[in-house]
């Protein structure tokens, strides 16, 4: 009993098929463009998985904040600058609310910003990949702790905007009283220039601070701190969801064309219907104008032989009354001869005579 041997193929003798690379396709194409060998174009590793996988990108955003702080005119401040000059003034701005006031609105975003640079990292790489500075990476161990002074720096922001609510109207008299000596000042100062005041330039002063300064319901629902929470979408990533978008837009675009077919075809089968109902009656209605024609010609046709046997009978009876109505007209004739001889006789002997009278007795006596 012999053994049998498996022999395996000499790997020298299989076709070596080289498996090329997305890296080493575009190393080929960097040789052939700068005319170098590929073999001395460097690889370089570019791996953001170690950041898509141990952080995330954090932005903190704060907005509204912008109610707090007005830009002045100079002239509101008694300055008059020359007109023809090439230098630039640019006017000063102002708090509208007080300091005690308006820094406790402003510390939060502060504290927010200042949590988010201790406990992240920035990376000019993805700086310039997300072409804006606002996000920066923070480990997953850390943003425990940034949360929790987030949060904390949102509490007293909501601290803050309650007491500047529970004092408005304090604040914004406080307000108006401190504009009133800067109006007060700057006429001052303008009519020491020898400029031109406005009669109501300290009432246009306060009804602009009026306007500008910021409502209850501006304090309360525009000043915002949030932060935004963001993650790598790579390239790959991105032509898988072109690809998938080209793919459901196909699938829409081929269930819209089959809709359009059923659409279609039910309208055939609708105006297939219609013409065979449209038929239908039309049958129904010719059949009714036939029969109804039918019964209009059998009344017609009997009216005609009711009339042919009415004129049948009316000819019957001439024939049959035809002798009676000559011995009537010979019996009116005897009648009208005899009355005429009875009246003569009556005219001119005032009595009938013998013949006369018996002609008269005979038709007395026939009429009974």
């Amino acid at each position: 009993m012999s053994a049998s041997v498996i022999t395996f193929p000499q790997t020298d003798m299989l076709p070596s098929t080289p498996i090329v690379t997305g890296v080493d396709r575009r190393a080929a194409i960097t040789a052939e463009r700068t005319g170098r060998n590929d073999k001395e174009i460097e690889r370089l590793p570019f791996d953001l998985s170690v950041l898509e996988e141990e952080g995330l990108f954090v932005n903190v955003d704060a907005t509204g904040f912008g109610i707090l702080d007005r830009r002045l005119d100079w002239q509101a401040l008694g300055v008059e600058l020359p007109e023809e000059t090439d230098v630039a003034f640019r006017p000063p701005r102002c708090g509208l609310l007080p300091n005690r006031y308006r820094r406790p609105l402003l510390t939060p975003v502060s504290q927010a910003h200042s949590a988010l640079h201790k406990y992240s990292y920035h990376f000019r790489l993805t700086e310039t990949l997300f072409e804006t500075p606002a996000y920066r990476w923070i480990p997953w161990q850390a943003f425990i702790e940034f949360e929790t002074v987030f949060n904390s720096a949102c509490d007293n922001l909501s601290k803050a905007k309650q007491t500047v609510l529970d004092a408005y109207n304090e604040i914004r008299d406080e307000v108006v009283v401190a504009f009133n000596h800067v109006a007060a000042d700057s006429v001052r100062r303008l009519a020491a220039t020898k400029a031109t005041v406005p009669v109501d330039f300290e009432d246009r002063l306060i009804d602009w601070v009026l306007n500008a300064f910021p409502t209850r319901d501006e304090l309360r629902n525009k000043l915002t701190l949030r932060f935004q929470v963001g993650v790598i979408l790579l390239g790959s990533e991105m032509l898988r969801e072109q690809r998938m978008a080209v793919e459901e837009k196909r699938r829409i675009e081929q269930a819209e064309a089959d809709r359009r077919i059923v659409h279609a075809r039910v309208r055939v089968e609708e105006g297939v219907a219609q013409r065979r109902l449209w038929v239908e009656e039309e049958s129904a209605r010719r059949r009714l104008e036939a029969e109804e024609s039918d019964r209009r010609r059998e009344a017609e046709v009997k009216e005609r032989i009711r009339q042919m046997k009415i004129e049948a009978a009316r000819e019957k009876l001439e024939e049959t009354l035809s002798p009676l109505q000559e011995g009537a007209a010979q019996l009116r004739a005897q009648i009208y001869e005899s009355a005429m001889a009875m009246q003569e006789a009556l005219q001119k002997h005032d009595f009938l005579p013998g013949a006369t009278a018996k002609k008269a007795r005979n038709l007395a006596r026939w009429f009974r």
